[in-house]
């Protein structure tokens, strides 16, 4: 069962060091290898990551990246409508960069692998400097296809498939050089999804486990479940903004704002600030983070009765809620001038305390204990997000 989508928000928005490409100029040759680690409501995803890059010539570096889920789960979800579960995830990516004057064009495809859960997506993009090599314009495409399956029965090991999900991803970009202090970048980003079932089955953009829940009929203070119903398609627009500054002490102020709305009523708004600083071979990094989001059109904490409505959802990642992240990174930098057949290298440890809060998703455990339905209390819980990782250019 692929875990919930902010946990993989989180946990790959820290692996940019593995996909960064400047525009105009081949990527490095590196080789990172990290560890990582999300802890938080019941649930535990950690793993291996590891990314090798290599030139060919002048104008070609190919790359390959691993990376490794092992998740274990006894989340609120979980408990109340099935049995804690552990599972892995294993997703693999090649790729391959061309640099051709001005323009950087790239490639590559991934594919990712799980017991119920299979998907595979093909990328594309351009990257073109342009004025002096003070603006670049990014573009990009990715075409995935998903396979979903289930369980049969009580055989934690046969599964069989219920649904399949096309995405399509398109998204550009524009980054603009102000002063040598200073850089700013916008980009806009619009994603569609569209689910198919197999026939006698009704599963497509939702989880296949997951359940809603309304008032049991006669006793409307104790809670019933039936398995959830989403559209079957879905399109989501985001626009952001991000700028650099960089400070005559040799800090450096990051900071981000990105919008969000989609067809299912969702309208989300996320603001970072993060501030870098090198001192001798160590680099420390602060940094701070809030978003928010509003619910989907179809989501309810708890219906009145079962088939309320066409679609129906307690998926708590489609309620109102918000989240607050506070997090350091420290890097040490070794062998800058070389050393054999390194160029340098870096140890890295980054970690963020997030915290969650849910403005209308209750804790449903509590109406087991005797708690009337809808009275429960509002759900929250903090996540411990950490990884470890070396990387050497060579």
């Amino acid at each position: 069962m692929r875990y919930p989508a902010y946990i993989l928000f989180y946990l790959l928005s820290l692996l940019t060091f593995m996909q960064q490409v400047t525009a105009a100029v081949l990527p490095d040759e590196r080789a990172d290898v990290m560890l990582h680690s999300y802890e938080g409501g019941e649930l535990t995803v950690s793993g291996p990551a590891v990314l090798l890059r290599k030139n060919i010539g002048t104008s070609t570096s190919v790359f390959y990246n691993t990376y490794t889920d092992n998740i274990t789960s006894a989340s609120i979800d979980v408990q109340i409508s099935g049995s804690p579960y552990e599972e892995a995830r294993t997703e693999q990516t090649l790729g391959v960069d061309y640099l051709t004057g001005k323009t950087t064009l790239s490639f590559s495809y991934t594919d990712s692998t799980e017991n119920d859960y299979e998907a595979s997506t093909i990328t594309v993009g351009l990257s073109q400097d342009f004025f002096g090599d003070l603006s670049t314009l990014t573009m990009g495409f990715s075409q995935g296809n998903d396979t979903i399956s289930a369980r049969t029965g009580n055989d934690p090991l046969e599964f069989e498939a219920r649904s399949s999900i096309v995405r399509s991803n398109y998204r550009v970009g524009f980054t603009q050089i102000l002063t040598k202090n200073a850089t700013l970048g916008f980009g806009f980003e619009t994603i569609t999804d569209e689910g198919t079932s197999a026939p006698g089955q009704s599963t497509t953009l939702n989880n296949p486990y997951r359940q809603y829940s309304f008032r049991l009929s006669g006793s409307p203070d104790i809670r019933s479940y039936a398995f959830e119903l989403y559209p079957n398609t879905r399109t989501s627009n985001a626009l952001s903004l991000r700028g650099n500054y960089f400070l005559p002490w040799k800090g450096a102020i990051h900071y981000e704002y990105r919008t969000f709305q989609d067809s299912w009523g969702i309208r989300a708004n996320n603001i970072g600030l993060t501030y870098v600083q090198p001192i001798s071979h160590f680099v420390f990094e602060l940094r701070y983070r809030v978003y928010s989001q509003t619910q989907a059109d179809f989501y309810r904490d708890l219906f009145d009765f079962e088939g309320q409505f066409t679609f129906m959802a307690r998926d708590k990642e489609l309620s109102t809620y918000s989240s607050t992240a506070v997090g350091f990174g420290i890097s040490y930098e070794f062998a800058k001038n070389g050393w054999g057949w390194i160029d340098k290298g870096s140890l890295n440890f980054s970690y963020d305390l997030i915290s969650f809060e849910y403005d209308n998703f209750r804790d449903a455990t509590e109406n087991v204990g005797g708690v009337p339905a809808g009275t429960e209390s509002f759900y929250a819980f903090d996540a411990d997000v950490m990884q470890a990782f070396i990387s050497i250019w060579y």
